[in-house]
């Protein structure tokens, strides 16, 4: 949507510029040409590209204009903010006159360096405002939340929903559609299906408008449906309503679930402009304008369940323009605005879940199998399937494209390679009537007690009380007919498809991967094959359960924000994937479920949105999350926003717990505690350890968002957690120095806790909770003794859970993981972090990959070829959370670390490990930061370190690099210390520091 054109006219303090620097990556409230954008004050945000080191930006002008030819000082009229001296280049506010709603605006930005000279004026970028109102009333023209008429809750069929009207202009030169649902939209106009651009193209949304806690907030999408419309005499807009998660189980205790069931209603807004500047609007309204019916092909939908489709009820053209809609009802007003009059209707402000082609996946085997043999003789007396050889395929390439017919007696499994999350897409041929039932799976079934089923069908214990079905009822056509669920999810590797009423043959099965997380911005690749597909493992689970939400699990009967997850791993997600907006959001929607689901409306929930699952109890380290995703958040971008916007919530929380607690300053409690840790610690310990976490995040907040005498309550507040930490938990008695971690209550899932367990030692050393630097060296001699477990370890341990599992093994659960790497590599035991990672036996990281995981596993031992399946009451094989190591290999083996004191890398530290075990000998390392791409790359030869690294212009680091001896660290034959603009900052315990302005760098350095 970018006009193109510059900025001429604009005053220039110096000569232009003349190496190639350029400005990039111009972006409103952290998106690229928005559609629907309603803050009051929206942020810019640009890059500043140039490969002459230390560049910098010393002044910016922002102009704001309604037509792109606007663009320059003199003429811009809607803002210009002059010029400004600053580096600034993240969340930059808008300054100038109120925005209008529906309107198209154009930007561009002018740069000067730090020698004063401009440099080439960016193109002009766009942003698009939405209907900037929340009442749901304001700038909708009347558009009402409509259902079918006549429709009972949870009756057969899916309303489908519809009204034509004939265009007033003569040509069109925009349009627009702004468009929610109670459940979820899959929206139509003039036949087609309503996309958003991806990538070179377009593609679907699924599940559109999203989850939140409706009785609160309801999300509307905007589309640019130009193309649409243009060149038409006639409008046509409909939709087909579907459950989603407001109508569904999965809402079950929430303050808008009916068990009787929820009306589905749709509320839209289409307007068009025309070239003579009038326009033309239609909307929502109850009545016989708008016809609808629940007799079409959509005969059931549930997010657990799956989709029921009939095409035998297809009713071709029913979305396009002269169909005869005579005989459908009409529609009435659905309620919603009476039942909850203060719930806002706002809109969405990230990047809808959609499919993304480029990730589809496409069968690498099909198993054809016709019965069941050798029940009597098998270990669980399941026995196993009967495989046709004839009508199966084992070559992927050609699985890919194989044609598979099934009848009755008869089922097909497709392997798709991977576990993913998203819905099937296939073509089938046969008769009308035909039944095609799909069933989805994220193992097979082994011969262990565990299994569900004979071996080699699919396994799905674990999706409990989930059906997870597709069903297609085929309506007979000759040349095959085509279908792709799009009112539900899946979370799957495997697709079981049996048939009944007559044979039917499948082909062009594919897997479509639908996801939020739409655009990475990191990598990590080593010369480790099974650490590379640990990686590849983490970002799978991510894609899979940024879903909307950031859920647990994308396959049971659960798929739930849990916040414990979130928080943890949100770090590693905003390394991987361009997730601000997204996780900003979720912070919405927990501020939401604090007020209306936590306890005395302070404690920050369990799970968001909705209340299934959510504990009435405290919840530390789950609680933590409406904590520790403001101050991730900021700290990845460097904007503060979501900070300020979130700060009367957060301070809500902490003075919470300090008047459940008092003077005792301990945490209000962790009903989970260290979840599924192998070696459990203490429930109160662990409360007590994110109570100072949180605050120790809120001091650092407040300070620099300008809160100093709250910052200032914060330190003084943190100081009394660690003191009375100190006195109850720190015993130095007889001279022996323990972490009493097994105070507090026991987990309601785990053994007896343990003294010295690992998350207690890994927590104190992070916070520092200790008195002296000789009980930090003996706290983290207890934690290399945990860890190392050898024989002695254990024989002077006999009772500890330890005992059970193999040497130089972790023992943390969830929230263990997540600081476990890091605070071994800031004591100086690297070699231990690296020795972790290297482990595949239980539990460890690599267990998973060496038992052929494709995504990260919920337990450490989910599954084993030798012991068969987990606990089958709680075990997904799609479970990111384990997966918050990645935090660490970015950090600290590739060597991109953030500096919490200049957020969004501004400033930030590169500071590469070397593997001292010698197996990775190789790493890349990549992230995009608001300032640009960051790389970090290292390979090891003999004794010879060769590091490449790249600081994005305008930032500035820090880099700590392994040597022998900083005389032996080099730019080509030049010593690094004198390139200009380097500054040698020491040499200390085998490390060399040097500040780097931004530019390229090709370094090597002698090892020891």
């Amino acid at each position: 949507m970018a006009g193109g054109v510059g900025a001429p006219g604009t005053a220039r303090a110096a000569a232009p510029a003349s190496d190639g620097a350029s400005v990039t990556g111009l972006t409103v409230e952290h998106r690229t040409d928005p559609l629907g954008v309603d803050a009051d004050r929206p942020r810019f945000g640009w890059r500043m590209a140039s490969a002459t080191r230390g560049r910098r930006q010393s002044a910016y002008r922002i102009l704001v204009a309604t037509s792109p030819e606007r663009l320059t000082r003199t003429r811009a009229d809607v803002w210009n903010s002059g010029r400004v001296t600053s580096a600034d280049s993240v969340a930059v506010p808008y300054a100038g006159a109120a925005l209008r709603p529906s309107t198209r605006y154009f930007w561009s930005v002018s740069l000067w360096d730090e020698d004063g000279r401009a440099l080439p004026d960016a193109p002009a970028a766009s942003f698009e405002t939405g209907l900037r109102s929340t009442d749901g009333t304001t700038g909708w023209d009347g558009a009402r939340w409509i259902g079918m008429a006549g429709k009972k809750p949870n009756s057969p069929g899916a309303p489908l929903l519809r009204r034509q009207v004939r265009l007033q202009g003569r040509k069109v030169r925009a349009a627009r559609l702004y468009v929610s649902a109670l459940g979820v939209y899959d929206a139509y106009l003039n036949g087609r299906r309503v996309t958003v651009p991806q990538g070179e193209g377009t593609t679907h949304e699924l599940l559109t408008p999203g989850w939140t806690n409706y009785d609160r907030t309801i999300s509307y999408l905007s589309y640019d449906v130009t193309g649409l419309v243009a060149g038409e005499r006639a409008v046509t807009l409909a939709a087909v309503l579907g459950n989603g998660w407001y109508n569904a189980r999965i809402s079950d205790g929430s303050t808008y679930y009916s068990k009787d069931g929820n009306r589905l209603a749709l509320k839209a807004k289409l307007l068009i402009r025309y070239t003579d500047g009038s326009t033309q609007t239609v909307v929502t309204t109850p009545g016989d304008d708008w016809r609808a019916t629940d007799t079409g092909p959509y005969r059931g939908d549930d997010i657990y369940d799956g989709q029921t489709y009939d095409a035998r009820g297809d009713m071709p053209g029913w979305t396009a323009n002269g169909f005869d809609d005579s005989g459908w009802p009409g529609t009435e007003e659905v309620d919603f605005a009476g039942r909850y009059p203060d719930a806002k209707l706002v809109a969405y402000p990230g990047e809808s879940a959609r499919l993304m082609p480029e990730w589809d996946r496409r069968p690498r085997s099909v198993t054809v199998y016709t019965g069941v043999t050798g029940e009597a003789g098998s270990a669980n007396g399941r026995g196993r399937i009967v495989v046709d050889a004839s009508r199966s395929v084992t070559d992927p390439a050609a699985a890919a494209r194989a044609a598979v017919t099934v009848g009755d007696g008869d089922t097909a499994v497709f392997d798709l390679g991977q576990n993913m999350v998203g819905v099937p897409r296939y073509t089938v041929r046969g008769p009308a009537g035909a039944e095609v039932t799909v069933r989805f799976a994220e193992m097979l079934n082994d011969d262990s007690a565990g299994a569900d089923g004979p071996e080699g069908s699919v396994y799905r214990a674990n999706l409990r009380s989930a059906k997870a079905t597709s069903t297609y009822t085929l309506r007979g056509d000759t040349h095959g007919e085509t279908h792709q669920d799009s009112l539900t999810f899946y979370g799957f590797r495997y697709v079981s498809v049996t048939a009944s009423g007559a044979p039917v043959t499948i082909t062009g099965l594919t897997g479509k991967v639908a996801t939020s997380a739409i655009r990475e911005t990191g990598s990590v690749t080593t010369n480790d094959s099974s650490v590379n597909q640990l990686i590849g493992n983490v970002r799978w689970g991510q894609r899979g359960n940024y879903l909307w939400v950031p859920t647990d699990c994308p396959q049971r009967d659960e798929r739930l924000g849990w916040t414990g997850d979130t928080q943890l791993f949100c770090n590693t997600g905003l390394y991987n994937a361009d997730a601000v907006n997204f996780l900003s959001h979720f912070e919405d929607n927990l501020i939401d479920s604090q007020q209306i689901y936590g306890l005395d409306g302070a404690q920050f929930t369990a799970v968001s949105p909705g209340n299934r699952y959510n504990a009435a109890a405290p919840v530390s380290g789950w609680a933590d999350c409406g904590v520790v995703v403001p101050w991730t958040v900021w700290q990845m971008s460097g904007d503060r926003t979501v900070v300020d916007r979130s700060w009367a919530a957060m301070t809500r929380y902490l003075d919470w717990i300090q008047r459940r607690t008092g003077d005792s300053y301990a945490g209000q409690g962790a009903l989970f505690a260290d979840w599924l840790a192998p070696q459990s610690t203490g429930t109160q310990l662990m409360s007590d350890v994110y109570y100072g976490h949180s605050t120790r995040l809120m001091a650092q907040m407040a300070r620099a968002t300008g809160r100093d005498t709250e910052a200032d309550r914060y330190d003084q507040l943190f100081s009394r957690i660690k003191r009375a930490f100190i006195a109850k938990y720190l015993s130095t008695e007889d001279g022996k120095l323990t972490v009493r971690s097994s105070l507090g209550g026991k987990p309601i899932i785990g053994t007896d806790p343990e003294d010295n367990s690992q998350t207690a030692l890994l927590w104190v050393l992070r916070l520092g909770l200790y008195d002296t630097d000789a009980q930090r060296r003996g706290l983290v001699d207890l934690l290399a003794q945990n860890i190392g477990n050898d024989a002695a370890y254990k024989a002077a341990h006999p009772g500890s859970t330890r005992v059970q599992y193999a040497e130089n093994t972790l023992s943390v659960g969830f929230l263990g993981v997540n600081v476990l790497a890091p605070v071994l590599t800031d004591q100086g035991r690297a070699d231990l972090a690296y020795e972790l990672l290297h482990q595949d036996a239980m539990p460890s990281w690599l267990y998973s990959v060496k038992n052929g995981a494709t995504t990260v596993w919920e337990r450490w031992n989910s599954y084993s070829e030798d012991d068969g399946f987990g606990p089958v009451e709680m075990n997904s094989f799609n479970h990111y959370s384990y997966g918050a190591i990645m935090e660490w290999m970015y950090e600290s083996m590739a060597g991109i670390a953030k500096d919490p004191d200049h957020p969004g890398f501004r400033h930030f530290f590169l500071r590469p490990h070397v593997d001292p075990t010698g197996r990775i000998t190789e790493v890349a390392g990549s992230h995009v930061s608001p300032y640009g791409e960051i790389v970090s790359a290292w390979t090891v030869k003999g004794r010879t370190l060769s590091y490449r690294a790249v600081v994005p212009a305008n930032s500035t680091a820090t880099l700590r690099i392994p040597a022998a001896d900083a005389a032996t660290v080099r730019a080509g034959r030049t010593p690094l210390a004198r390139v200009p603009g380097v500054e040698f900052l020491g040499f200390e315990d085998g490390t060399a520091s040097y500040r780097l302005p931004s530019g390229g760098y090709e370094v090597t350095a002698a090892l020891d």
